[in-house]
Parts: C-alpha cells; sequence; structure tokens
C-alpha cells in the first residue's frame, strides 16, 4: 500500500522594530530593503497603519511615494480614526497584506484604540499567519510587552514627561526606540535608563536608522547607517 506524504512547511512569525529613520530621504533603505526581502515577494503588498500620527495624510503620502513609487510594492492604508469600519472588514484587510507597518506617533493613544476596535487581537493573527510586521518609533514600541513613550508631549508640549504603555507583547522586555535621539530636547537614552532602574527587567533601546529582526525566537541587528546600534539595558 502507497501512502502520500505531504511535509508541511512551517509558518515563520516576523518582527522587524525600528529604531527611528526619515522615509521621505531614505534613511532605513537598507532595512526596509530587508522587510521586503522578509516577505518572500518582489512586489509584496504592504498595508499602512498611520493610527499613532492621528490617520496622517501627509505621512501616508510620504510613505506611499516611498514603499511604491522607489521600492515597487503594492501599497494600501488602514485609517482607523474616522472610518466606520467594522470588525470583519478591518481583520480581512489586515490578513490579505503581506506586510504590515505601523508608523510613528502617540503610542498611548495608538494602543487604547486598537484595543477598543480589536485590532490587537488581528494583527496577534496576522503574526502567526507569517505576514511581515514592522515600523518604527510607536511602530515599534507596540510589538513589545511595554515601551518608553513620548506620548505625553502630544498633549502639552511644555510639560510632560516619558511614560511607560504597554504593548502587544509579542516581544519581551520594554523598548526604547530613538535611543541616541531626544523629543523636545528630552534625551531617550538618559530618562530610559531611570526608567529601567524603577520598573526592573530588561530593556531593549534601538537607535535612530537601526532595527532589530525577530524571526521566531531568533534575532539579529540591522542598520542603515554607520555606528546605529541596538542595546540591552538591565540593572546590575
Amino acid at each position: 500500500m502507497l501512502y502520500n506524504i505531504k511535509v508541511m512547511k512551517k509558518i515563520l512569525r516576523k518582527i522587524v522594530a525600528i529604531g527611528g529613520g526619515d522615509i521621505r530621504t531614505a534613511g532605513t533603505k537598507a532595512i526596509d530593503q530587508e522587510i521586503i526581502r522578509l516577505s518572500g515577494k518582489k512586489n509584496p503588498k504592504v498595508l499602512f497603519i498611520p493610527t499613532a500620527s492621528s490617520d496622517s495624510k501627509k505621512y501616508w503620502h510620504y510613505f506611499d511615494k516611498y514603499y511604491e513609487g522607489k521600492l515597487h510594492c503594492k501599497t494600501d492604508v488602514l485609517f482607523l480614526l474616522n472610518n466606520n469600519l467594522v470588525r470583519s472588514e478591518i481583520e480581512n484587510i489586515i490578513l490579505s497584506s503581506d506586510i504590515i507597518y505601523v508608523g510613528g506617533g502617540n503610542t498611548l493613544k495608538m494602543m487604547k484604540l486598537w484595543r477598543k476596535l480589536g485590532v490587537d487581537v488581528i494583527l496577534k493573527k496576522a503574526w502567526d499567519k507569517g505576514i511581515v510586521l514592522c515600523g518604527l518609533s510607536a511602530g515599534s514600541i507596540c510589538w513589545f510587552d511595554s515601551g518608553h513613550s513620548d506620548s505625553m508631549s502630544f498633549y502639552n508640549k511644555k510639560k510632560w514627561k516619558y511614560i511607560n504603555v504597554k504593548g502587544l507583547g509579542f516581544i519581551k522586555g520594554v523598548h526604547c526606540p530613538h535611543f541616541n535621539s531626544h523629543t523636545l530636547g528630552k534625551f531617550r537614552k538618559d530618562d530610559f535608563k531611570k526608567m529601567m532602574g524603577k520598573i526592573g527587567g530588561m530593556g531593549i533601546g534601538i537607535d535612530n536608522n537601526c532595527a532589530i529582526e525577530f524571526v521566531d525566537d531568533k534575532f539579529r541587528v540591522i542598520t542603515s547607517k554607520a555606528n546605529a546600534k541596538a542595546y540591552k539595558v538591565f540593572m546590575e
């Protein structure tokens, strides 16, 4: 008797967390090219989610011009703030993509809306399905347990402080993007060290023009600029 044996291909869960960079000047090009490679397609469908920037049309314009015009991807956008999409529609849009790219901005506002609309659960399905998840700043924090966020600066530019915002928990640790930079003159690195001293655990700092690529239980640091690095931050 003959038996047909079908070999099931393992689905890899993939996340690229980018510390920061300017897509208008193709500042993260080497990282973006790696994101496209991870999708396994020459011209993948990339979905941009600009929730953190309050669904900025200008941000979407720059993203579309770069990812479609220069990187030759098929681009789409998911506006969530004033869009009366039902959950099934949101799920279809997300799960039909090859790459999900989350833009920067107000992490706290983004995470609250995602949980209200069920986007957090849908993104978990996308991750399990092997869709590449990525983004910078707020779009990098969201994949971790929590992150060092400047969200309060969006409400009061003169009087604010960095806060720890809860993420989706796909990656363990507390993440600080823009590790070698600052928001309105308040340097990230120094404040993040103080934060980790208070809350404990493992911190992960990523410079601008640097990213960490996570594929299942393996990771590697990738950069688009010399001297850009990633760091572990913890109490000794």
